[in-house]
């Protein structure tokens, strides 16, 4: 059996405090109930008293039942010169009715006087009285001990004070945090494994990403004796963020083989990540280790010709054990293994030997010279496979005229577009307005196509990008256009390239439209 690692999840508390980052009564209910089913052993919901909206958390999160996380409120040792009986700090930490609490306290000295300005034995008596306290009301308590690196590179034997001083309250956990995030991962072993060497309790580590270090930090200290990891999903967090749980725990159960989350959750974890991106309204970031759109994608041709024979040998884990997924991607840089495998994906039969997979390859890299790019348009690639593979098929419709226009009517500025489009012998001639020249464009395409395709009236834009290739040329640049589309079920991206932004924006929704259209 695995040995186990407890993992502490603060991203409604913690993560909340990261710039942009700002969860309603209602978000922090959905995120925990996922966290719950995935199989994190304790979610921190907020600090109750510090506004009405943790408040209500902790309220409803009392009336639910939660398979296997517990729900910890956090908060602060009793106040400097204040009994703990009455510090109203106790008493809303009591009413949030959590069985675990986390309570944070000052380590560093530099803390305790300038800061706090209270007496060091002071400080160790809040630490004591504060846990004691709780663990006489029935919590599970665990002990943050905040700036514990720093304090200790300062004043070791007050450090080290703090943390028994907590430990003989009854602390259930004494957790060493590297609250300013600048601390490197040797020293972060060490006085980690010094920690737990001098405590008879567990020893829990929370790290934050200040220079660049959080997850590596976090893993120093589980291999020196910590049993407890605290972070949050997707690292969000004050400043830079805190230590990301979505790479933590691939690395305990893949690379350390440490149990930490239920085996069947592991695959689940890309899912998990975008899920909490999407309810905080935040891009899932392509680039993320493990979960990313690019974390498993090949584009390199040695690297694809190696991948595709032996998978290993340019990836450190199966993409799906994580719930990702392999991509091969196609440009300038491709052999025909990448065009073989990309064709593969995308569902086109093509041997390996084909005269098409060479004349694919030379398309592709002649178009890329000129400036298209489809690593981001997979639509537009499917459609050049195609047109080769079938020698040109006959396409669902052709663009025989098309007219874009803008004036000022009063105060208001409007753009119209005039489309002209064959479907076999019949012509649809539509005109339409927009926001803007492409979305006039857009629309009139759409209005016209619809008429034979009405399928085509549930496809939308979701996103326009537009590039200027060559700057020097001044307004004659020729721009490249990427657009992404979808239907609801599927997404898809498109380019066009031209000197005039219309045409190339054009190209881009032909392709879009025709690729629609494509039954596979």
């Amino acid at each position: 059996m695995k040995p186990k690692v407890e993992i502490y999840d603060t991203t409604l508390r913690d993560g909340a405090q990261g710039e942009g980052i700002n969860f309603s009564v209602m978000d922090k209910l959905r995120i925990a109930e996922r966290l719950d089913s995935f199989g994190i052993h304790y979610i921190e919901g907020g600090w109750p008293g510090s506004n009405p909206k943790d408040l209500e958390f902790f309220k409803q999160a009392a009336r639910r039942k939660w398979r296997s996380a517990r729900i910890a409120a956090f908060s602060m040792t009793r106040r400097k010169g204040v009994a703990v009986e009455q510090d109203d700090l106790m008493r809303l930490i009591l009413e949030a009715k959590t069985p675990v609490v986390t309570i944070v306290g000052k380590t560093w000295l530099l803390h305790v006087t300038e800061v706090l300005r209270a007496k060091p034995d002071e400080n160790l008596g809040m630490i004591g009285d504060t846990i004691r306290y709780l663990k006489d009301h029935g919590k599970t308590v665990f002990y943050d001990a905040e700036h514990s690196f720093d304090g200790y590179e300062d004043e070791p034997d007050y450090a080290l004070a703090t943390w028994q001083a907590a430990e003989k309250a009854g602390a259930d956990c004494v957790v060493l945090c590297d609250t300013n995030g600048g601390r490197l991962p040797g020293e972060i072993a060490r006085v980690t494994a010094l920690a737990k060497s001098k405590l008879t309790c567990a020893v829990g580590i929370h790290t934050h990403n200040d220079c660049g270090f959080g997850l590596a930090n976090a893993i120093a200290g589980i291999e020196a004796g910590a049993t407890q990891v605290q972070g949050t999903i997707n690292g969000f967090g004050e400043r830079t963020g805190n230590c990301n749980l979505i790479s933590v725990i691939p690395t305990l159960e893949l690379k350390l083989g440490l149990r930490c989350v239920p085996a069947k959750s592991v695959a689940k974890l890309k899912e998990l990540s975008e899920y909490v991106n999407e309810i905080a309204n935040v891009r899932h970031d392509v680039r993320a280790p493990w979960v990313g759109q690019t974390a498993f994608a090949h584009k390199g041709g040695m690297h694809v010709h190696a991948i595709d024979r032996v998978a290993r040998s340019y990836e450190h884990v199966n993409p799906e054990s994580v719930g990702n997924f392999r991509r091969v991607l196609v440009s300038d840089m491709s052999g025909r293994t990448n065009i073989f495998m990309k064709a593969k994906e995308l569902g086109f039969k093509l041997a390996t030997d084909a005269p098409e997979s060479r004349e694919i390859t030379d398309k592709v890299k002649e178009l890329e010279n000129s400036g298209y790019e489809y690593e981001a348009a997979e639509a537009s690639l499917a459609l050049l496979i195609r047109g080769i593979l079938d020698h040109n098929p006959e396409l669902k419709f052709t663009v025989d005229a098309y007219h874009v226009s803008m004036r000022r009517d009063k105060l208001e500025s409007i753009c119209e577009a005039t489309v002209k489009v064959r479907v076999g012998k019949v012509v649809h001639h539509t005109v339409a307005e927009g926001d803007g020249p492409v979305n006039a464009l857009d629309g009139a395409l759409r209005s016209a196509l619809a008429k034979s395709f009405p399928q085509l009236k549930q496809v939308t834009l979701t996103d326009y990008k537009v590039r200027i290739l060559d700057g020097v040329a001044g307004t004659a640049a020729k721009t490249r256009v990427l657009i992404t589309s979808t239907d609801g079920k599927r997404e898809w991206g498109t380019v066009g390239v031209s000197e005039n932004i219309i045409e190339a924006s054009l190209q881009a929704l032909v392709d879009s439209m025709e690729f629609a259209l494509l039954r596979k």
